[in-house]
């Protein structure tokens, strides 16, 4: 949704729109995200109805604007573990990947220099999120390649550690209403994604316009779901997450039991396990 084709057909269609910043364009705003001074730090308050709620840190919001368009900067401290482990597990594999090749090329499977480049970019492809701190780089006349880190943009990369951007034509709004919109469609993804994974419905590449139409109206269902289910638990005094619903949710199991017959025949048995019961 952050690219620049898909905003412009949105702001046509006399559309608003607010939506996380791909990560290169956070790279512009470093100086900003590294200046503590100017940040409002908020700090989310458990619900009423619950407080023995647990939330994250507080997170620090900045806006700026550049012309017609609003930049919140966020800042997470929380976050930060999160996209080192992401990072980490990517040079890892990435590593690893490079390593299979090296050694198919030294082994002589792969000889000939353009084979070898074409395999460095399919490795490239797969870990673009780390990929682009190294530079791999093939060398014709020994048919070898070697990987270089380049040093100030990884060091970049890990001053924005639990920074994110976040983007919008809008400008009636606070940095932290800002914040809640961008927060309610990542649950509403996360929603969507929960009704799509046990359904075996992801990845889903759309080509057709009435698919993607569906798509939207099954994501918009789904939220609506989740929140017809805490309300209802809400409304019998149960102070329950969706998170722990769908926890609880995946005690109960659905099994085959596949028996073999004398006859040639097999009998398919299925049968519901009863869920665990939530405390």
């Amino acid at each position: 949704m952050a690219y620049a084709e898909n905003i412009a057909e949105i702001k046509a269609g006399k559309l608003h729109y607010l939506v996380a910043s791909r990560q290169p364009e956070r790279t512009r705003w470093l100086a900003e995200f590294g200046v503590p001074e100017g940040f409002a730090e908020v700090l989310r308050q458990p619900s009423p109805s619950n407080p023995a709620q647990q939330k994250d840190p507080g997170r620090g919001y900045k806006v700026r604007r550049d012309g017609d368009t609003t930049y919140v900067l966020c800042r997470s401290a929380q976050r930060i573990d999160k996209d080192r482990a992401i990072r980490s597990k990517q040079e890892g594999r990435l590593l690893a990947d490079l390593e299979k090749l090296s050694r198919r090329v030294s082994a002589g499977q792969i000889k000939r220099s353009e084979k070898i480049a074409e395999a460095v970019g399919r490795v490239k492809e797969r870990y673009p999120r780390v990929a682009r701190y190294s530079e791999l780089a093939v060398d014709p006349p020994t048919a070898q390649f070697a990987a270089t880190l380049k040093q100030d943009e990884y060091a970049k990369a890990a001053q924005l550690d639990g920074c994110y951007l976040i983007k919008t034509d809008r400008e009636d709004l606070s940095a932290v209403d800002f914040w809640r919109v961008y927060a309610l469609l990542t649950r509403a993804e996360d929603t969507f994604r929960d009704m799509k994974t046990p359904l075996a419905e992801r990845s889903i590449y759309h080509q057709n316009e009435h698919r993607v139409d569906s798509h939207i109206f099954l994501c918009v269902l789904a939220f609506h779901l989740l929140v017809a289910i805490e309300k209802t638990l809400l409304d019998h005094g149960r102070l329950t997450s969706w998170v722990t619903v769908r926890d609880t949710l995946k005690t109960r199991q659905i099994c085959t039991v596949v028996l073999p017959t004398k006859t040639g025949q097999t009998l398919r048995i299925r049968r519901a396990a009863t869920p665990e019961k939530d405390e």
